[in-house]
């Protein structure tokens, strides 16, 4: 598949903005145009980007109802009512059940503080009648709901009517009717002023964590050594890594790399299967290594293995523990490759595949734990919208994950047909939801048709980002301390992306890789004959021209490569063209 360059070329506000930029802080000009465009233009700005600080998060009271929800919860703890924890089971509602139940542990006892992680098969996603009847049935009079709620009116006034009050805690774009909860603490609601919007499940729980603790003159050091559970939240939900997350993520990486003093013996099981022990964590190694592994506890098992897992108090449980998450991952690997390949081949069988806009698979005995990695490798080789359904184990209903594409956003495509759906949720990317059998034919119908009208030709390419045109000398020791310093990179504030036109193999290059599928390179271009490390992953293809000594563009990010205590800049290639290729 071709990707499409976008280069995004500065306007004469943003150049100028750059100029004042490399007057005031001495940065180079690359690194300020990137500040720029990333909508940091002054100093001041510039600063609080590179230094995140603890005094930039905003007052958990800005929020609506956070001083009724922590109002209820005093009054829970006071009496010594009995509270549940409850969550989804996706890497953010497990990590947010175990940061608000870490915080509370010291304020409650074992017999008045519980914990609930829906099961995937029996109970779905989000806030359960199985949950409630077993908050009813254990004497539990306040729930709080981590990561989901925000839609379960009908839930929440079962509850009611078992004298069960819920304090909800999301992050999702609320319907049109906010549950009748004791509280509801969602910075999407339509009636909010908080400044940011984007915080994560887990992030939303920090908040109210942290209005409470400030409600009793509890020390913040008690909640800021929880850090490390949000940053994971944050990296593995994929919310933007901007305001107050680039905060939470910047500290609880602090915390992850803290190794003598991490409070989650947990999380430092998981950093050793990984094989992360030793190594300085970043975002990608949360979301490629340390969140699909918490994630394989619900998808394959019971997601609160995960939370076991997280509050375990002793190294040997937690490396127990941690072994069998690791079990866990390497049975949904074998069933995802399973799986893909068999909505592969249903994909084969499509007729009209170069006219489809968007994917949809169906197969009743799919494993429902894992569909929505299916959507996504679906998404991934084909690049349009996939939806993959199955059968749910716990009814006649059927259940999907849908992903999509840069430019369509999926949720309100669903949302038009939501008439047809008995249920759905999620953001832009990605959705899942459920749909009656009868009623399956026609969503299908109607979804094809929609993704047939309002997806251009031109969306079904990847593109990649170009931040901007640079010359091999410009790849300096002080350019890569600069971009170090743009840490955590995530969404909107994605690695630097960087082109560099006419540059020609050094005369070493050569294939590497078990299969030989892979280019080493040393590159240099018509400014500059010092070569500069490179390293091309599967563009096994391009060998030809590349020995031949012939010119070429790049489009690339810029790392530091260690091997045997040696450490040098490298570019990691994302894409190779030419005239003539």
């Amino acid at each position: 598949m071709t990707n499409r360059w976008n280069l995004c070329t500065p306007t004469q506000e943003e150049l100028h903005d750059r100029d004042k930029l490399v007057a005031d802080l001495g940065y180079s000009p690359i690194t300020c145009l990137l500040l720029v465009k990333r909508g940091i233009t002054s100093a001041e700005s510039a600063k609080k980007f590179f230094k995140p600080s603890m005094n930039d998060l905003h007052d958990p009271y800005l929020m609506p109802d956070m001083d009724k929800a922590v109002e209820r919860l005093n009054k829970a703890l006071a009496n010594k009512e009995k509270i549940l924890v409850y969550g989804d089971y996706d890497v953010d509602g497990i990590t947010a059940v175990s940061l608000v139940y870490k915080c509370l542990q010291p304020y409650s006892s074992p017999s008045t503080l519980d914990y609930y992680i829906p099961n995937r098969d029996d109970e779905g996603s989000g806030i359960s009648f199985k949950g409630i009847d077993y908050a009813a049935t254990n004497g539990i009079t306040l729930v709080i709901a981590l990561d989901c709620g925000i839609k379960a009116g009908d839930k929440v006034e079962y509850a009611r009517q078992k004298g069960v009050d819920f304090i909800i805690c999301d992050h999702h774009m609320p319907g049109d009717e906010l549950p009748k909860a004791v509280a509801v603490l969602d910075a999407k609601r339509t009636d909010s002023h908080y400044p940011y919007e984007h915080l994560s499940g887990c992030g939303v729980g920090f908040k109210f964590m942290r209005a409470f603790i400030d409600s009793n003159g509890i020390p913040f050091s008690e909640l800021e050594k929880l850090l490390d559970l949000t940053a994971v939240s944050i990296a593995s939900d994929i919310v933007p890594i901007t305001g107050e997350n680039r905060v939470l993520a910047h500290y609880g990486l602090m915390q992850l790399n803290n190794k003598k003093n991490s409070t989650s013996l947990g999380l430092q099981g998981i950093i050793e299967v990984c094989g992360l022990k030793g190594k300085e964590i970043t975002i990608n190694d949360i979301v490629f290594k340390i969140g699909p592994r918490i994630n394989a506890s619900g998808r394959m098992g019971d997601g609160k293995e995960a939370v076991d897992l997280l509050l375990a108090k002793d190294s040997k449980s937690a490396q127990e523990k941690s072994d069998n998450i690791n079990q866990y991952n390497d049975e949904r690997r074998e069933l995802d490759k399973k799986i893909t390949d068999e909505a592969n081949a249903i994909i084969d069988q499509f007729s009209n595949m170069e006219d489809r806009k968007a994917i949809i698979v169906y197969d009743p005995g799919w494993h429902k734990g894992v569909i929505g990695i299916v959507a996504s490798r679906l998404t991934e080789k084909y690049y349009r919208p996939a939806v993959v359904l199955t059968k749910s184990s716990s009814s006649e209903l059927i259940t999907g994950s849908a992903r999509s594409i840069t430019g369509f956003d999926i949720y309100k495509a669903i949302e038009t047909y939501s008439d047809l759906l008995e249920n759905f949720g999620g953001h832009p990317y990605a959705v899942g939801l459920t749909v009656k059998e009868e009623n399956l034919q026609a969503f299908v119908d109607r979804f094809l048709l929609l993704a047939a009208d309002e997806i251009d030709p031109e969306q079904m390419s990847p593109q990649i980002d170009i931040d901007a045109d640079i010359d091999l000398k410009d790849i300096t020791p002080k350019l890569v301390s600069e971009l170090k310093k743009m840490n955590p990179f995530g969404p909107d504030n994605q690695k630097p992306i960087f082109r560099t036109k006419g540059v020609r193999d050094y005369g070493t290059s050569k294939l590497v890789g078990k299969e030989l599928e892979h280019i080493k390179l040393e590159l240099i271009d018509g400014n500059s004959q010092i070569p500069v490390h490179a390293i091309a992953f599967g563009m096994h293809q391009f060998s030809e021209h590349i020995k031949a000594m012939r010119p070429f563009d790049i489009c690339y990010t810029i790392e530091e490569n260690t091997y045997n205590g040696n450490t040098n800049i490298q570019l990691l290639i994302k894409d190779i063209k030419a005239d003539d290729i």
